[in-house]
């Protein structure tokens, strides 16, 4: 695999600066999901289910010309701040986690050309898209794990 593709796929993974994707949900107690404290944008729910859309969004974008993205910012944003359900948190996880493994199989492929302009757009490639993936998520887990810390639910 050539050096590119390598480095973006350990980016992607999350390990090296930050906490990953799934220490910061691991274990998230149940009856802090919809709290907001005190300072704090987002309860838990919300960022959880943000990243789902979001990264999601930017993977339908790099593979489908005929996806339509949701409608900024609404589309990008629950409307509750707590989860329906037990179920509905660990889905949005598993779905995360799917749409993760996705991205990165498509990082992975040497036939697809990391510097080709997507046809649809305003000049994406699939390299920006996979650093706004690794932005985007590294930013929002650190809020994730802020969140943890002033719920009090962080090792």
């Amino acid at each position: 695999m050539d050096p590119l593709r390598q480095h973006l796929l350990d980016a992607l993974k999350g390990d090296q600066a930050h906490a990953t994707f799934e220490s910061a949900v691991k274990d998230f107690p149940a009856a802090l999901r919809g709290k907001k404290p005190e300072g704090a944008a987002h309860t838990a729910w919300q960022l959880l289910e943000h990243l789902r859309i979001t990264q999601n969004d930017i993977l339908e974008f790099s593979r489908d010309p005929k996806y339509v993205s949701p409608k900024w910012p609404e589309g990008y944003w629950p409307a509750d701040t707590a989860p329906p359900s037990n179920a509905a948190w660990h889905e949005s996880i598993t779905a995360f986690e799917k749409d993760h493994g996705e991205f990165r199989k498509l990082i992975s492929e040497s036939s697809v050309d990391l510097l080709s302009k997507f046809p649809t757009g305003d000049g994406q490639t699939l390299l920006r898209e996979a650093l706004l993936i690794i932005d985007h998520n590294a930013y929002h887990v650190g809020q994730l794990v802020m969140l943890r810390v002033q719920l009090g639910a962080w090792r």
